[in-house]
């Protein structure tokens, strides 16, 4: 005789910002909420240091602590918090229909509502010395992290939009801002374009690329080559911000849910509502343009209170046909 498979009422898929504060309204709600961490638990603030910019917090709060406080009180309002990766999903059509979930290769579950909180990943340079000093002078996120580097010289890496918005954003609290540029050309918007070249503290190196980032502990310059010369030069910085671009992590609701030409889920207008009824996504796995932890909270406060809804009207609805 077969095991029989876990049924949930509310299953979060994925942690951090999102994820726990859907766990901690969802629960609050009653909806016995189930969560599973993915492979890193926490997200992308347990890679941050100091978080400065989360209301509540004053003194300001590393990203670990922080992350750690939320599952605590999600959990203190009674969320299940379990360690494991969803691998396959099988998301039903049907208002009502229940939903298949495979974790980890392995265990299959059912849910009734699905809350995605899966987050995205920012992209790297991946060469050993960035690697290593992320959180010691290396981010990803310029109005994260930027307000540290206040009165120095920074570089940024990236040639789109994000990168031309983030370089003025330094501008006005760095004293210099190195933008390094892979080709011979920018891909942002013209309007973008023109902001940045007329920012006298923001110096653009055409055809230009890290070869490594220098300093032990923390950054403390970098030794940039021209890739079509191949002449190298040290330049000093204290912060390096690598802006090009982002991944959700997205992959395992492919060719199922609705999402953009990069992966990003589309979610109906002033909700977090998808193509699939009683399927919710929260947070950087289908905002693209905030990416902020009190963005992402926000989004998974309306994706609790969608799914408790939703799991409402699906009960009146029962109740009527009987």
């Amino acid at each position: 005789m077969s095991e029989q498979v876990e049924r949930i009422k509310t299953l979060i898929i994925g942690s951090g910002p999102a994820g726990y504060t859907a766990a901690i309204y969802a629960s609050r709600a009653d909806l016995k909420p189930v969560m599973y961490t993915g492979l890193e638990p926490g997200g992308q603030l347990t890679t941050t240091t100091e978080v400065d910019n989360f209301p509540g917090y004053p003194e300001g709060i590393d990203g670990p602590t922080m992350m750690m406080q939320l599952q605590q009180q999600a959990e203190r309002f009674g969320t299940e918090v379990r360690i494991g990766m969803v691998t396959a999903v099988e998301l039903s059509d049907e208002v009502g229909g229940i939903h298949k979930i495979t974790v980890d290769d392995a265990t299959e579950l059912e849910a009734e509502t699905v809350i995605i909180s899966t987050g995205a990943s920012a992209k790297y340079l991946n060469i050993p010395s960035e690697q290593r000093l992320r959180g010691g002078g290396v981010s990803a996120c310029a109005v994260c992290d930027g307000f540290f580097y206040k009165g120095q010289e920074v570089a940024i890496v990236g040639a789109g939009d994000t990168a031309a918005e983030e370089a003025s954003y330094l501008a006005n609290i760095c004293t210099k801002v190195t933008m390094l540029v892979r080709k011979d050309h920018m891909r942002a918007s013209k309007a973008m374009q023109h902001r940045v070249n007329s920012i006298d503290n923001i110096e653009i190196r055409y055809n230009t690329e890290v070869d490594e980032v220098l300093g032990d502990q923390v950054v403390e310059g970098l030794r940039i080559v021209n890739n079509e010369t191949g002449e190298k030069e040290e330049i000093s910085i204290t912060g390096l911000f690598i802006a090009i671009g982002h991944k959700p992590n997205t992959d395992v609701f492919k060719g199922q849910l609705d999402m953009d030409e990069t992966g990003y889920i589309i979610t109906q207008p002033k909700s977090t509502k998808t193509n699939k009824p009683g399927v919710f996504a929260s947070g950087d796995a289908q905002d693209k343009i905030y990416r902020q932890a009190v963005t992402a909270a926000g989004t998974g406060c309306m994706a609790a209170l969608d799914a408790e809804r939703y799991l409402a009207a699906v009960e009146s609805k029962e109740m009527l046909a009987s």
